[in-house]
């Protein structure tokens, strides 16, 4: 039988994976340290559980020929703040950030991408709640984070029932003040992503009402800070480590449970949801080109968030890629969809 979590129990994700956040006031957590040896230094921005965590784990830190310094953030926009002021070479982020860091008019370049399933994206009800369908959204409060994938995700669910945000009544909260209004009944209906995703279902506080498959694209990208793309020693040693990450991903997929202890410790996920999340969504994880059907899925989503007037401008996503890192890697699989508000 499954033990029911406590919600304190989940308050330590409100700290994890704010990747796909789209603000956030918190910025670097401080330094994690430094891998590896040589005259070329790479700084790379990581959140909780993230690249460094994944690299060590895989053995892909110990025969490092440059150094990297890691730097820890807490959410995805802040770290592209970082490596908008040069302070950061190249992190990673999901899909939305890159599209609120455009609209701001950012210097930054995407150079890498992955795809991944897109099951742990979701809208989430209540264990005994009546609501069956995404039309039973209407009138109904559903939370969920301002500007993050997950509201994106939102937008297009409802779009594909006919609904609209103003068809709903949106609570605007980042993921812990939204834990707390799912679990005590304040909310309705919660939009987010794994590992919560997880967290709630193992915990059986939740069902799944529906998931992002078909309507979001599953991106997760590598940004990196145009001067360090110009700097022919930094770019190379960029390149590199690209390729690590990419044998990493590869490494999670074929040693999901070893990866789940670790990134369990490291984060203080309880290891069945850590486990879970990693086979929804992380262990899904296919390194992919950036190409022009990934840059017209992005495109979307900044449109989108224009038409809302949750970016300031609309401005056009190619104009943040760099495909020199593509190589011979296979097509993104994704594909625009309109969610334009009627």
């Amino acid at each position: 039988m499954r033990r029911t979590a406590a919600p304190a129990l989940l308050l330590p994700l409100a700290l994890l994976l704010a990747a796909c956040s789209g603000s956030s006031s918190a910025g670097s957590t401080g330094g994690g340290g430094t891998d590896g040896k040589g005259s070329v230094t790479l700084d790379v921005g990581d959140q909780k559980g993230g690249s460094e965590a994944v690299l060590r784990a895989a053995g892909e830190l110990d025969d490092l020929d440059y150094k990297i310094r890691w730097s820890t953030f807490t959410s995805g926009p802040p770290l592209l703040e970082a490596v908008n002021a040069k302070a950061v070479d190249i992190g990673a982020v999901g899909n939305t950030p890159p599209v609120f860091a455009g609209g701001a008019g950012s210097k930054i370049k995407v150079v890498a991408a992955t795809h991944s399933a897109s099951e742990g994206d979701t809208i989430l009800v209540g264990k005994d709640s009546p609501l069956k369908k995404v039309t039973d959204l209407k009138g109904k409060s559903v939370a969920v984070a301002q500007g993050s994938s997950a509201h994106y995700q939102l937008v297009a669910s409802l779009k594909s029932a006919g609904l609209t945000l103003k068809d709903v009544e949106v609570k605007y909260l980042q993921p812990a003040d939204a834990l707390a209004a799912f679990s005590s009944g304040k909310v309705e209906a919660w939009a987010v992503w794994d590992p919560y995703t997880s967290q709630i279902l193992e915990s059986e506080q939740g069902r799944v009402l529906t998931t992002g498959e078909g309507k979001v694209n599953g991106l997760g990208f590598q940004v990196a800070a145009p001067e360090a793309l110009a700097d022919k020693k930094k770019s190379k040693v960029i390149g590199d480590y690209v390729q690590r990450l990419r044998r990493a991903q590869a490494w999670v997929a074929e040693h999901p449970e070893e990866w789940a202890k670790v990134w369990a410790k490291d984060t203080g996920l309880p290891y069945e949801v850590a486990l879970a999340s990693v086979k929804r969504t992380q262990s899904t994880a296919l390194p992919v080109a950036v190409d022009k059907q990934a840059v017209a899925s992005e495109q979307e989503i900044a449109d989108t968030f224009a038409r809302l007037k949750l970016i300031p401008r609309r401005f056009s996503f190619a104009d943040l890629v760099d495909t020199r890192y593509n190589g011979e890697l296979p097509p993104s699989t994704t594909a625009p969809r309109g969610t334009e508000e009627s």
